[in-house]
C-alpha cells in the first residue's frame, strides 16, 4: 500500500458501504453459510448492538416472508391465466367448428373470438405487470383470503381435535 492511500480519507455512500461489506462477508464465508454466533460476532465488531441486529434480523425474516408471499401471488395469477387461456382456447374453437359447420365460413364466431380475446389480453397485461397500485389491490385482497382461509382451516383443525378428544 502506498503512502497516498494511507493518507487519503475515503468517504462512501451508505448503499456502496453495504455492498462492500456484503462481498467483504460472502467472501468471509467462503461460498458457506455463517452461524448466528458469527453474525453477532460481525455485528460486535462494525459497533452494531445486539437490539439494532435483532430488530434488522427481525426486519430481514418479514421481508423475505413478504417476498415468498409475492412470489406465491404471481404463480397463483399465472395459474389462473393459463386456465383463462385454457378456456379460451377449447370454447372459442367448438365455436369457430359449429359456426364453419353451420354457415360454411367464419363470421358470427370472429366477433365473439376478438371480443373475448381483447379481455383476455387485457388479463394477460394485468398478470404480467408486477408492479403499481392494480397490482398492490390484488396482492392485498389475495393475502386477506389466505390468511382467512389459514384462520378457517386453524379453527376447524382445533374443533376436530376437540370434538375427537370429548367421543
Amino acid at each position: 500500500m502506498s503512502v497516498t492511500e494511507n493518507t487519503i480519507t475515503r468517504f462512501y455512500p451508505q448503499e456502496d458501504i453495504q455492498q462492500i461489506l456484503n462481498i467483504a462477508i460472502a467472501r468471509q464465508a467462503d461460498g458457506g453459510e455463517l452461524s448466528r454466533d458469527h453474525l453477532v460476532e460481525i455485528a460486535a465488531e462494525l459497533g452494531i448492538s445486539l437490539d439494532n441486529l435483532h430488530k434488522a434480523e427481525q426486519e430481514w425474516f418479514l421481508q423475505k416472508e413478504e417476498r415468498r408471499n409475492r412470489q406465491e401471488f404471481d404463480i397463483y395469477r399465472r395459474r389462473k391465466l393459463h386456465q383463462r387461456v385454457g378456456k379460451y382456447i377449447i370454447v372459442n374453437s367448438f365455436l369457430i367448428t359449429i359456426n364453419l359447420i353451420s354457415a360454411g365460413q367464419l363470421s358470427w364466431a370472429l366477433y365473439i373470438l376478438l371480443f373475448w380475446g381483447l379481455g383476455l389480453g387485457l388479463t394477460t397485461w394485468n398478470t404480467y405487470q408486477l408492479h403499481g397500485d392494480e397490482y398492490e389491490q390484488a396482492f392485498q385482497k389475495w393475502y386477506r383470503k389466505q390468511q382467512i382461509s389459514q384462520l378457517t382451516q386453524s379453527i376447524f383443525t382445533r374443533l376436530n381435535k376437540w370434538l375427537n378428544a370429548v367421543s
